[in-house]
C-alpha cells in the first residue's frame, strides 16, 4: 500500500484577477504544504476566475494566464513548496495540430497543469465541452484529446476537469485503462438545489468505473448569476465517503489516503494516455489524521446559504460597499433586507420607505420594525407630494396611475444610488417574474435581483427558516410575524391584493414549475389538473413577459431552469401555446384560436392588472 495527503483547495477566485487569484493559490498552497500535503489541488479555471465567457476568446487574455501560470510554478518554488505538486485550473491556447483550432485563430482550451520544481510540468485539456443551460464551451473551446497521469509518490494520479466525469467514457474509461490508482476531478459546478446528491451518486458510480479513488474539488462563491457552492467530495473505489468539504465556504479539505502503488510502465501506456513521473518512492509510513466531513445543510438553509454568497460576491467583486432596496413591510423586501444583512452587515443595508396615499400603517410599522432589527440605516420618503406634482401635468388613471407611483420610487432609489454609491437591490420574486407582475422602470429597476430565481411559497419557507434560525442562535427574529402572514398587495388601490390579478401562489407555484422549468405544454398542464382557463391566462402572462426579463437585473441561480443564459425565447413572437392544440388543423382554426387569444377580455384585463408593481417594493 502506498499513502498520500491529499489536500483539495476550494476557493473563490474572481474572474480576471489573475493576480490576486495566484496570490490566493499560493496562500491556500501555503496551508495545505503545512498540513503536509504531499499533493495540492485547485478547482477549474481557479488561476482566471469562472466561467470567463467571451473573455476566452481574446488572445491577450490567454497569454496573460499562461503568463500567470508560469509566475504562479516559479512562486510556489519561491515560497518554498516547489516538492509538492500543485494542480491548478488555467486558460490556454490549443496547441496547432489540435484539427478544431484555425491556425489563423487559435481557440483556447480549459485546462489542468501541474506545477512542480518551479516549473509546469504536465497539461491536460478538458475533452467534453458542455453545450447547454447556461454553459457555452463548445462555441469557446476547443477539446482535449488525451488524459494526463501523473506519478505521485509511486501514486499514478489521473486528472480531469467537470464535464469529463458527467459523459459516460471518456478520461474515466481511460483512467481504468491507465491503471491509476486515483481520478482527480477540479470542478467549476454551478449550484442548483438537490444537485448535490446528484453529485455524490454520479462520482461513486465513476469511481467504480474508473477502477479507483475519486477526489470531485469544486469552485466556491458568486459570479454574476452563478453560485458555486464547493461540498469537495472524496470517495474510495467502493464509493465509500472519506472525506468532505463545506457548502458555500472556503476550505482546505485534507483526506489521507491508503492506495496501491502503481505497477505500470509508463514507458508502455495505453493510447490517449500522456503519463509524466514525477517520482516512485513511496511516502513514508505515518500516521493518518482524521478527514474533514462536514454535514450537508437541509435543503431550505442551503438555499438561503446560496443566496447570501451569490449577493455578497456580487456586491464586493463589483465595487460595491453597501446595497439599497425599498422596505415596504412586506414579505419579499423582508427577505431580500434580510439576506443583504447577512451577506453584508445590516450597517451596510440602506432602506427606503415610500409611503403613497395608499399605504397601511402596518406596512409602515413593518418595515420599520425589520429595518430596526437588522440595524440598517432607515430613511422614509413620502411619495405623495411627487406624485401629486406628476399628475399635475399628465392626468393618468388606472393602471398607468398606479405604475407612476412605482416609477417615481424608482427613481427616488437610484437617484440616492447615484449620489451615495449604493448598488440598488430589487425585490421581485419569481413567481412575479413570470408572470410579468412588476412595473417596468419601477420595481424592477436595481443592479441586483437576489429572489429572481425564488418561487413566491419558498419565499414564505426563507423567511420562516430564517426566523427559526435566529431562535436556535439565541436572537430575535427579523422578520415581522405579520409580514410572514398577511396577504401580500401593491397597495397601489385601495384594498387591493396580489389574488386579485393572479391564482393563488400555491396554485401558481406548481402550474409554473411545470410550464417554465420543465416545459410542458398548454394540454399537458391541463391534463395535470389545472384549469383550462388558468393555464390559459398563465401561459399567456408568462409569454407575453419576456420584454420585461430581458430587462432585469441579474440574480443568483438556484433552480436548474432560471430565467437567463438557461432559458432563452425570442422578444418578438407570435407564437401562443393556445395555437398548439389548432395548428395540425391548419388555416381557419389556428387564426380563430389565435384571435380568440388576443381579443379575450378576461385575459386583457388580467394583462393589465399585472403590470402592477411587485408588492413588496410597493408598500412603504
Amino acid at each position: 500500500m502506498a499513502q498520500l495527503r491529499l489536500a483539495l483547495a476550494q476557493i473563490n477566485p474572481t474572474v480576471g484577477d489573475l493576480r490576486g487569484n495566484a496570490d490566493l493559490i499560493r496562500d491556500r498552497a501555503r496551508r495545505a504544504v503545512a498540513e503536509g500535503a504531499h499533493l495540492v489541488a485547485f478547482p477549474e479555471m481557479s488561476l482566471v476566475g469562472y466561467p470567463v465567457e467571451d473573455l476566452a476568446l481574446r488572445s491577450t487574455f490567454v497569454d496573460a494566464s499562461r503568463e500567470a501560470l508560469i509566475q504562479l510554478a516559479a512562486d510556489l518554488d519561491k515560497d518554498g513548496h516547489g516538492e509538492v505538486p500543485v494542480v491548478v485550473g488555467y486558460l490556454d491556447h490549443a496547441p496547432h495540430e489540435t484539427a478544431e483550432s484555425d491556425p489563423a485563430r487559435p481557440l483556447p482550451q480549459n485546462c489542468a497543469a501541474v506545477l512542480h520544481r518551479g516549473e509546469v510540468v504536465a497539461r491536460y485539456a478538458k475533452h467534453h465541452l458542455p453545450n447547454y443551460g447556461v454553459f457555452d464551451e463548445y462555441r469557446i473551446f476547443a477539446p482535449g484529446q488525451d488524459l494526463t497521469v501523473v506519478r505521485v509518490y509511486g501514486v499514478d494520479v489521473a486528472i480531469a476537469i467537470c464535464e469529463d466525469l458527467w459523459q459516460e467514457g471518456g478520461p474515466v474509461a481511460l483512467t481504468r485503462a491507465a491503471g491509476a490508482e486515483l481520478l482527480l476531478v477540479i470542478n467549476g459546478s454551478p449550484y442548483e438545489q438537490d444537485k448535490d446528491d446528484t453529485r455524490l451518486e454520479l462520482v461513486r458510480r465513476r469511481a467504480g468505473q474508473a477502477g479507483c479513488a475519486l477526489a470531485y474539488l469544486n469552485l466556491v462563491g458568486g459570479q454574476d448569476e452563478l453560485v458555486f457552492d464547493g461540498d469537495s467530495v472524496v470517495v474510495d473505489t467502493g464509493g465509500e465517503v472519506l472525506a468532505r468539504g463545506p457548502q458555500f465556504e472556503e476550505s482546505v479539505v485534507t483526506v489521507d489516503l491508503d492506495l496501491t502503488s502503481s505497477t505500470v510502465d509508463p514507458e508502455h501506456t495505453p493510447a490517449g494516455v500522456e503519463h509524466v513521473n514525477l517520482g516512485d518512492d513511496p511516502v513514508p509510513t505515518y500516521a493518518a489524521e482524521p478527514a474533514t466531513l462536514v454535514p450537508r445543510l437541509e435543503p431550505v438553509a442551503e438555499v438561503w446559504a446560496a443566496l447570501v454568497l451569490g449577493l455578497r460576491d456580487y456586491v464586493r467583486k463589483n465595487g460595491f460597499r453597501s446595497v439599497l432596496l425599498g422596505m415596504s413591510g412586506g414579505i419579499d423586501s423582508a427577505v431580500v433586507a434580510t439576506l443583504a444583512a447577512d451577506a453584508l452587515g445590516g450597517e451596510n443595508v440602506v432602506g427606503i420607505s415610500n409611503p403613497s396615499s395608499y399605504s397601511s400603517q402596518h406596512s409602515k410599522d413593518d418595515a420599520a420594525a425589520l429595518a430596526q432589527a437588522l440595524g440598517a440605516d432607515y430613511r422614509v420618503i413620502p411619495i405623495a407630494p411627487m406624485v401629486d406634482a406628476f399628475q399635475a401635468g399628465l392626468s393618468l388613471t388606472g393602471v398607468a396611475e398606479e405604475n407612476l407611483q412605482a416609477r417615481i420610487r424608482g427613481v427616488v432609489w437610484m437617484g440616492l444610488s447615484n449620489q451615495e454609491g449604493h448598488l440598488v437591490l430589487t425585490n421581485g420574486n419569481k413567481s412575479e417574474v413570470s408572470v410579468g407582475y412588476s412595473t417596468i422602470y419601477g420595481d424592477s429597476v436595481g443592479g441586483f435581483a437576489p429572489i429572481k430565481d425564488v418561487p413566491k411559497t419558498l419565499v414564505w419557507q426563507l423567511a420562516r427558516w430564517r426566523n427559526e434560525e435566529a431562535v436556535r442562535r439565541g436572537e430575535k427574529p427579523p422578520i415581522p410575524e405579520s409580514s410572514i402572514t398577511k396577504a401580500p398587495s401593491a397597495e397601489l388601490s385601495p384594498g387591493q391584493v396580489d389574488q386579485d390579478s393572479l391564482p393563488p401562489y400555491e396554485l401558481l407555484d406548481p402550474l409554473l414549475d411545470l410550464y417554465v422549468e420543465e416545459a410542458r405544454g398548454r394540454d399537458e398542464l391541463i391534463t395535470a389538473g389545472f384549469d383550462e382557463e388558468v393555464v390559459d391566462r398563465v401561459v399567456a402572462l408568462v409569454d407575453r413577459a419576456e420584454w420585461k426579463r430581458r430587462q432585469g437585473a441579474p440574480g443568483p441561480k438556484i433552480s436548474p431552469m432560471a430565467f437567463g443564459r438557461d432559458r432563452r425565447l425570442p422578444i418578438t413572437s407570435r407564437w401562443r401555446e393556445q395555437d398548439a392544440r389548432s395548428a395540425t388543423a391548419g388555416g381557419d382554426d389556428a387564426a380563430a384560436a389565435t384571435t380568440m387569444e388576443r381579443s379575450d377580455p378576461a385575459a386583457e384585463e388580467l394583462r393589465q392588472k399585472t403590470q402592477r408593481s411587485d408588492p413588496a417594493a410597493k408598500e412603504p
